[in-house]
Formats: structure tokens, C-alpha cells, sequence
């Protein structure tokens, strides 16, 4: 099968899932991206338009399926304008929306008003498509039973009856991860103070300054443990941040985002514990990389998290509140020797792409008799 994917906001997640895809797959992909340079918002608005241009400046007027069976578009593209622009030249091409994520869920500072304009974009894109892709069962299951909300906030025509249409072209196909780049780097031997990674970015969603609260009130306690801080520094003028980075510094290995993927892993792999505090998330890649090198992850009971760790290890990896993180966090520091890291390993690495890509195969071509093996 010939598969074009378009990746209208090439950096992050949706960077390592299109890339790794293209990397692995048994079919012949083509991927083309767009920077994260302008914002997710303007891609949103405008990629469609540009990526008309693009489509047009490789292959002219001729007929996509001349070329490919399958289109594989993401949610920040608006699907169905990009469809409209190209009408003549996408008939018979099989269509599919992968969401990473949603306009319609984020969580939204106090005082903030949700801009529909974005929602509504993923909403006419899943209509549009043949076949919608989530990255979790928590994410579809969570979008598709508040969706029937958006078209109520406007005053008529609410339609429904074609909000329910969507739900049986839905199904879950985890993102896949490159982890076996990781298995080059050393093992670094686990004595003295356990170290506790913050591998995420540092902004709103995921709630650093409550992980940096916990790790003082941890020292507070009397905990023996020293602190890598990796992730995406959003904010780089945050005033909070530099004051924790000063009173932590005596702990601190590392501090700062790496841009090279030998440093990342060099890091990951000196951490005993991986924290997330985040309130939106809807996979995890950052944890499940930490997991695969060897982090013991602790993580809050919602979100996807759930559905991710087994349920034998829920009791010991997941905590409830964020007031419950400290107390679990001394739990795992304290039990750390006994836990069986090479069990979490293991279920780490069934998101590997040698393990999906498969199942990437069968979900995007709409086929089932993909060899496996």
C-alpha cells in the first residue's frame, strides 16, 4: 500500500508517531511535515491551504491515487477544508484522522473561556474522515461523550444525529515509541541517593510546580535523593522556576531541556523514579521512554495512566490527589529495592515499534491480513 501522511505540526509527539511510522512500516509511506514554528493555532487555521500548495508543487493536478491508497492526516490539520481544496483529486482515497490530542478537553486556566473555533476544527475533520484514530481509549472515550456538547453551545441545528456517526468509525491505536534507540546507553549502577526525573514540559497541563513543591517538601522529610530536570522549558522568564532551581541546585544533575537524543538517553538512564503530576495527557510518550530505561514511574490515578500501567501495579505507581504524591513517592523510595524494575521494563516496551507496527498497518490501511512477522 502507498501511504501519504501529512503532519501538520511536525515537532513533539506527533513528530516521533509520523517519523517512526515511515521508519517502520511494511508499506511505502510519505511523510510530509510542517514545522511547530507557527504556532499551533495558525496550523490549524492555515495548513490546509498550505498544504494544497505543497501537494500541488510535487505532483501537480494529477489525481492522488494515482500515487497512494491512503491518506493519513493528524488533528491539527482541518481535515475537511484541506478535503474541499483538493475535491478532484481525492476521490477513491481511503481517509484517516489520527488525534494525539483535542481542542474540546484541555484543561483551562481560571478565568479563561474556551475558543470553540478550535474544537470545531476536530469536530468536522473526524465527520470528514473514513477512519479516526485515538491515541488512548481515555482520549476517544472521553471526547466522544462530551462531544455532543459542542454543537449545543450554538442556538439550533445542533445535528445530533451526526455527532453519533462518528463514534463507530473510532478505535485506539497506542502511538508507538522508538525505544530501542535507547539500548545503547550504559547502565549506570544504582547506589546512594535515588535520583527523580521530571522528563515532561514544563508548562500548565502538566504541572511542574507541583512535582518541585513535592521534592522540597521530600528534603523537608528527610529524603535522600538527588534530581534530573529534562522536558521543554515553555516559560522561560518564570520566576518560580529559577527560584526552585536555585534552592534545589545542591540535588540537581541536570537542569534544562537537552536538544540531542545521546544526552536524553544518557539522562533517562541515571534516574531511579519518574514523576508525572500532569492534568492533561493523553498517552504519556515521556513516561513510557523513562519506564523503558529503567524509571520506576509514579503517576496519578486519572488521566490515561490508568489504563497504561497494569492493574497489579496501580497500588504502587499510582497515587490519587496531588496531596497523595509526597506520601507515595516515600512509599516507592522506600520499597525501590524490592520492586521489579525488569517488570516495568517489559511492559514498557510493548509500545516499541517493532511491537505496533503492525497494528499501525492494519488500523491505517483499513486491511487485516498484514504479515506479522
Amino acid at each position: 500500500m502507498r501511504i501519504l501522511w501529512l503532519d501538520a505540526f511536525h515537532a513533539g509527539s506527533h513528530r516521533s508517531v509520523a517519523q517512526g511510522y515511515a521508519d517502520h512500516s511494511r508499506h511505502e509511506v510519505t511523510l510530509i511535515g510542517m514545522n511547530a514554528a507557527g504556532g499551533w493555532r495558525w496550523r490549524m487555521r492555515g495548513a490546509a491551504v498550505s498544504f494544497m500548495q505543497r501537494i500541488h508543487e510535487r505532483w501537480g493536478n494529477q489525481p492522488l491515487t494515482d500515487h497512494f491508497d491512503v491518506l493519513v492526516v493528524t488533528d491539527m490539520l482541518d481535515l475537511a477544508t484541506w478535503l474541499g481544496l483538493n475535491r478532484d483529486r481525492v476521490r477513491g482515497l481511503r481517509v484517516v484522522l489520527y488525534m494525539h490530542e483535542n481542542q474540546l478537553l484541555y484543561p483551562l486556566p481560571a478565568g479563561r473561556a474556551r475558543d470553540h473555533t478550535w474544537a470545531w476544527i476536530n469536530y468536522t475533520s473526524m465527520l470528514a474522515a473514513d477512519a479516526v484514530l485515538f491515541n488512548s481509549v481515555f482520549h476517544r472515550d472521553s471526547l466522544l461523550a462530551v462531544l455532543p456538547q459542542l454543537p449545543r453551545t450554538y442556538h439550533d441545528f445542533h445535528e445530533l444525529d451526526v455527532v453519533a456517526s462518528i463514534a463507530p468509525k473510532c478505535s485506539v491505536l497506542y502511538p508507538g515509541v522508538d525505544l530501542r534507540r535507547f539500548d545503547g546507553a550504559q547502565p549506570v549502577a544504582k547506589t546512594g541517593a535515588l535520583t527523580i526525573l521530571w522528563n515532561s514540559r514544563w508548562d500548565y497541563d502538566k504541572q511542574p510546580l507541583v512535582f518541585f513543591a513535592a521534592i522540597e517538601a521530600l528534603i523537608a522529610q528527610g529524603a535522600d535523593i538527588a534530581l534530573i530536570v529534562l522536558g521543554e522549558y515553555v516559560d522561560q522568564g518564570n520566576a518560580a522556576f529559577a527560584g526552585y532551581r536555585e534552592r534545589l541546585a545542591a540535588r540537581t544533575l541536570h537542569w534544562g531541556y537537552v536538544p540531542d537524543a545521546a544526552s536524553y538517553r544518557d539522562w533517562l538512564v541515571r534516574a531511579d523514579i519518574v514523576v508525572s503530576t500532569a492534568i492533561q495527557e493523553f498517552f504519556g510518550i515521556a513516561v513510557i521512554e523513562a519506564a523503558y530505561c529503567g524509571a520506576v514511574p509514579v503517576l496519578p490515578r486519572r488521566l490515561t495512566y490508568p489504563e497504561l500501567v497494569p492493574p497489579s501495579l496501580h497500588d504502587l505507581l499510582l497515587y490519587d490527589t496531588d496531596d497523595a504524591l509526597v506520601p507515595q513517592l516515600l512509599r516507592v523510595l522506600a520499597q525501590y529495592h524490592t520492586i521489579d524494575r525488569q517488570l516495568i521494563q517489559s511492559w514498557a516496551s510493548q509500545y516499541d515499534w517493532v511491537q505496533v507496527r503492525d497494528q499501525y498497518d492494519h488500523a491505517v490501511t483499513g486491511l487485516s491480513d498484514t504479515p506479522s512477522s
